[in-house]
């Protein structure tokens, strides 16, 4: 892709925490995703081409990305490029029969068969299949206009509402104490393709983080956090006190 949507506000909103080196590395891990169109795999490689410390792409990688399936996926990302390819793919599908409307049907080209209509109605009429998916009726507690936003944002990613997907949405929302409308929002909003209980507890966790963007901020974060006097602390630079509070906050996630 050579182009992608960028809203300044939401942007501003979840990065005004990052130093300028962060925002800067960050942007460039952005614009290289959609370039590719492919999640990270590889974090020295991907530190390299953005032309960052190995340690600042990881933490930007927890922060933004989620790890599925053996790569990092940024997941508003993978929805606008879904939208791209899904567009390209029509537009080539379109192209193509634009150029069998125009050919002149010679002895080497295969007339293009016209429809069978009495075949189409008798399929019309046929009952519905098992191969058709039926639809689900709104649920209970969730408002009509929101929950057919929702249908057609899983029908974008084509992945079909079905029973047991609905049935899991039901338990994970119970787990994570919240409303279902409420996770079909946050669905949306975050650009995700399901929901789990766990990701809004580290979402939770995250916000209780305190900002590491000035030296500042570092010491108050040792101190709070760590529970130790930056004073005393023997560390050699701000950015080595600031690396042991992001290893503490890893191990506090891998124990909760």
């Amino acid at each position: 892709m050579n182009f992608y949507p960028f809203h300044i506000g939401d942007y501003l909103s979840h990065t005004s925490h990052l130093s300028d080196e962060e925002d800067l590395t960050y942007r460039r891990m952005i614009d290289l995703y959609y370039q590719t169109e492919e999640p990270f795999t590889d974090t020295a490689k991907l530190a390299r081409k953005v032309r960052s410390s190995f340690e600042i792409v990881g933490s930007l990688l927890h922060e933004f990305f989620v790890f599925e399936d053996g790569a990092w996926h940024n997941k508003r990302a993978d929805v606008e490029i879904a939208k791209y390819k899904a567009m390209k793919d029509g537009g080539r599908k379109g192209a193509a029969l634009r150029w069998h409307k125009g050919s002149d049907n010679s002895p080497n080209t295969p007339p293009i068969p016209l429809p069978n209509h009495s075949l189409m109605q008798t399929k019309n009429q046929e009952p519905r299949t098992k191969n058709q998916i039926k639809t689900i009726p709104t649920p209970e507690g969730v408002s009509v206009d929101l929950w057919n936003d929702f249908l057609v944002y899983r029908k974008r990613l084509k992945a079909p509402v079905t029973d047991r997907v609905l049935a899991r949405l039901v338990k994970e929302a119970e787990l994570a104490k919240m409303p279902l409308d409420q996770v079909l929002e946050t669905i949306i909003f975050k650009g995700w393709r399901s929901f789990e209980a766990s990701w809004v507890q580290q979402m939770a966790q995250k916000a209780s983080e305190m900002p590491l963007g000035s030296d500042k901020q570092i010491e108050e974060a040792y101190r709070v956090e760590c529970g130790a006097d930056p004073r005393l602390a023997r560390f050699n630079s701000y950015y080595e006190m600031k690396q042991f509070i992001l290893n503490h906050r890893d191990k506090k996630r891998q124990a909760a």
